[in-house]
């Protein structure tokens, strides 16, 4: 059954990525093309973070710093200069993308800025050399008409699309510069879509706009779309890259589904009696409960010299096997965090056990290590110390 969405606040903003099909990138003469034979230039770096013009440093960019990951770029001299490795200084605005830009903006209602200046906006997973994505405001304050209601658009920007990603082993990860520097247009939404069909007709239209320049580029892979998901009660949520049109109700509905669930696990941990303060970053050593475990995770984790280490979510029994959205329960959402957080493979939890070759046995001596109750969840990790508690 369908939730009213009037009744809990549902809104959704839309932010429209199409690439332009231009003869040039948006910084430099090189083609705006993808390559698929071998690369030609490869080169190995490290982002770090830096202080900004106000001597602060962004705390996103110095937890991806300490997460030690290195880039492997690779391209070829077709698709790929000096500006795309970040040893040459940008080349002049391409004015051919400006005009594609303007066009869309134009026909969209929207009021060209009187300057148009390039801005930075921090990069933190490697895709740009730079450390930065470069954009720029091209219009404000649109509009369009889908079906008999008005969309704002509230502003229609040029930027420069990111590196693709092609592979990761351990902490190296591998990128092709070819797409980075390709032109894209990008189109915001104001955030008054109230449906999640809505918001599918109103990717629609502006991708019908902007295909009616006969200017963008088509394909898989050319056009993404991102999603600002807010309820009432709940968290504003944004869903990149959406590729695929038929998809954008769908993914709202799940995360709509998300949410409510979230919000009523909440609700009913409240009305049994927990509260915030009891949850207590109270991280135990249960190594020598698994030290003959058949559990293949745990015991590879042993033999590397890794410890387990546990903490107890009192009154959270039975709540983590709880379904959010179709094939996601809340312990799969915290073992997406850990996994993120943490660096870990992910968690165990006492909701799902005996299983994966943890016995009843060690369960009963996991809750007595940690003194649980039957009512209470565990969650434990085996791994490096520093990687289980920022994942715990």
């Amino acid at each position: 059954m369908k939730p009213d969405y009037a009744k809990i606040g549902f809104k959704v903003g839309l932010e429209i990525h199409q690439q332009l099909d231009t003869s040039t990138k948006l910084f430099c003469n090189c083609k705006p093309e993808l390559f698929k034979d071998e690369a030609e230039i490869t080169f190995l770096r490290r982002l770090r973070p830096t202080q900004s013009e106000l001597g602060q440093i962004d705390p996103a960019a110095y937890f991806e710093f300490q997460k030690g990951v290195k880039i492997l770029y690779e391209a070829d001299r077709e698709t790929a200069c000096l500006v795309e490795m970040d040893e040459e200084p940008p080349h002049p605005l391409s004015m051919e993308a400006v005009e594609i830009a303007l066009t869309a903006a134009l026909m969209m209602k929207a009021k060209p800025v009187d300057e148009i200046h390039v801005m930075r906006k921090t990069v933190i997973d490697g895709s740009n050399t730079t450390g930065f994505q470069r954009t720029c405001v091209i219009a404000l304050n649109g509009e369009i008409k889908v079906g008999e209601k008005t969309v704002p658009i509230q502003h229609v920007s040029l930027e420069e699309d990111a590196a693709r990603k092609i592979g990761q082993e351990g902490t190296l990860i591998r990128y092709r510069i070819d797409r980075l520097g390709i032109p894209l247009i990008e189109v915001a939404t104001a955030p008054v879509i109230n449906t999640p069909e809505e918001a599918g007709q109103v990717a629609l239209a502006i991708g019908k706009i902007l295909r009616a320049t006969g200017r963008v580029k088509r394909g898989l892979g050319t056009i993404r779309q991102d999603l600002n998901i807010s309820i009432r009660d709940g968290a504003l949520t944004e869903i990149k890259g959406v590729q695929e049109l038929e998809l954008i109700p769908l993914v709202v509905e799940y995360e709509v589904q998300r949410q409510l669930n979230l919000i009523k696990i909440s609700q009913e941990l409240r009305q049994a009696g927990v509260k915030e303060e009891d949850l207590k970053e109270d991280f135990i050593d249960v190594t020598d409960v698994f030290r003959q475990t058949a559990c293949k995770v745990i015991r590879k984790a042993l033999n590397k010299n890794m410890k387990v280490f546990a903490v107890k979510l009192p009154g959270f029994g039975g709540f983590l096997k709880r379904e959010l959205m179709p094939g996601v329960r809340l312990g799969t959402e915290m073992a997406d965090r850990a996994r993120f957080w943490g660096r870990v493979g992910g968690i165990f939890h006492t909701d799902e056990l005996p299983a994966y070759g943890i016995t009843i046995k060690e369960v009963e001596a996991l809750r007595e290590a940690v003194n649980a109750e039957e009512k209470d969840a565990i969650v434990f990790v085996a791994d490096e110390s520093e990687n289980a508690f920022d994942a715990l």
